[in-house]
């Protein structure tokens, strides 16, 4: 199966729903290249990078997914083929 390299963008406001996020990327761990954190303190929030090599529609339904979560918005960027 075709696989593409994409960006997963993660903003979590709500502390609460780390464990689900980690749940998740745990997942998809088989894919996941590789991920960075950033704490925001001043505003509260967190940014993580997720970078992925996996078929479109695995990266499509960990995307939703995240999305699903309240308090984490996601967004994905993919590679040019």
């Amino acid at each position: 199966m075709e696989t593409r390299v994409a960006v997963i963008s993660i903003i979590v406001t709500n502390a609460d729903r780390v464990d689900a996020l980690n749940d998740l990327l745990h997942e998809y761990s088989e894919y996941i290249l590789g991920r960075m954190g950033i704490p925001y303190r001043e505003k509260d929030l967190n940014i993580i990078s997720v970078a992925i090599d996996a078929p479109m529609d695995k990266i499509n339904s960990l995307t939703g997914a995240l999305g699903r979560l309240k308090g984490i918005s996601a967004k994905v960027n993919y590679a040019k083929s």
